[in-house]
Parts: C-alpha cells; structure tokens; sequence
C-alpha cells in the first residue's frame, strides 16, 4: 500500500533588477573574489552579521561572477557596432 506524506517546502526567489553602472559596480566588487571579500569584510567589520550568511554571499558572487560579465561585454560591443 502507498504510503503518502505531507513535506510542505517554503521557497523564496527575489526578482533583482539593476542598472548598467550597478552591474559594473557589482563587477568589480565580485573582482576580488568572496575569500578576498569576507577576509576583509570581517577584518574591518566583523563576521557577526555576514559569517551566518557565508554560504550565501559565495554563491551570489559565482552567479555574479558567472552571469554579469557577458551581459556588460555584449552591451559594450552594442554600443562599438552602434557608434561605429
């Protein structure tokens, strides 16, 4: 006989729109990489607030790492077709 059981899951995803100079801002913080980042984000401000988050922020960095450089290189190549 089935066995069947209820495993409600809570998920969330945020939708996280920014501009052109956001995305080169976010670029470049990425840049440095999340060890560089949380080496120095905890020397000079603790890791009480971010250390539970950890896992978190590394993650956003590869995404950030991963996805936004392409978007910038194909809107800089736009713009040399476009003003070529």
């Amino acid at each position: 006989m089935a066995k069947i059981t209820q495993q409600p899951q809570i998920k969330l995803e945020i939708t996280f729109t920014v501009n052109e100079a956001e995305a080169r801002a976010l670029d470049a913080l990425v840049g440095y990489g999340s060890e560089g980042f949380l080496k120095m984000f905890y020397e000079h401000l603790g890791s009480h607030y971010m250390k539970p988050n950890e896992a978190g922020l590394i993650s956003l960095f590869e995404s950030i790492r991963r996805d936004v450089p392409p978007i910038l290189s194909r809107t800089d190549d736009a713009r040399k077709v476009f003003s070529a």
